[in-house]
């Protein structure tokens, strides 16, 4: 049993390490060599905990391997954009100027009602509104509206809007973040007076506070 654990926690931990450094791309999207390496490295790194036999080299090797594999491949396609485009494929316009590209539909196995229901998830529901619909070389689609079909923003009325900057949290969860506090040019001191302003006599009676560039506070106590 003692042995058994040992593998899981040493497999979890090798498959952890391994993803982290191929980086943060792959956690959120995922090409074709990409999956292939998820799908092959759950099932080999599963093969010494089916068999107790099995010495975990066995099992930790071969997935090394493809993940060393899968960031050579990286490495080459960042070089050469032919084998980038063999590998990955291009981008792939669906809509253009708010007509139906039936070739690239077919050629991308598609459906008007899954389009329709893809743009569903962008709040278009009429065709003729987009004036670009790409799918990309992960699977997601990317919708461009025509400039009269756009929300209104402030840039086109000329309006002034005051920018709050990037919000830093100071306190989380009860727990100071001094290094944070101090990045923001405030102290100890500072964070007493707000605190006081708010009811509140101690750090950990705030479940979050954070601080914008400009001096606005976002502030919420404990329930």
């Amino acid at each position: 049993m003692l042995q058994l654990i040992f593998k899981t926690v040493a497999i979890f931990f090798t498959l952890l390490a391994l993803m982290r450094l191929l980086g943060k791309r792959q956690l959120g999207e995922l090409e074709l060599s990409e999956l292939i390496v998820s799908i092959l490295a759950a099932d080999i790194a599963a093969t010494p905990l089916q068999n107790p036999d099995m010495p975990l080299y066995h099992g930790l090797v071969p997935v090394a391997a493809l993940f060393f594999c899968e960031l050579l491949l990286s490495w080459l396609t960042m070089k050469s954009i032919p084998l980038r485009l063999l590998l990955c494929g291009k981008p792939c316009f669906l809509i253009e100027n708010g007509k139906i590209c039936q070739r690239s539909m077919k050629k991308c196995r598609l459906t008007v009602d899954e389009l329709a229901e893809e743009l569903r998830k962008h709040d278009v529901t009429d065709i003729s509104s987009v004036q670009y619909a790409v799918l990309e070389t992960d699977g997601t689609l990317n919708v461009i509206l025509f400039p009269a079909c756009r929300p209104a923003t402030a840039g086109l009325f000329n309006a002034d809007i005051s920018d709050d900057g990037y919000a830093t949290v100071i306190i989380e969860n009860g727990t100071l973040l001094r290094n944070n506090l101090k990045r923001m040019g405030k102290d100890e001191k500072w964070l007493n007076s707000e605190l006081k302003k708010r009811g509140c006599g101690s750090v950990k009676q705030v479940y979050a506070m954070l601080l914008f560039r400009s001096g606005a506070i976002y502030f919420a106590e404990k329930e």
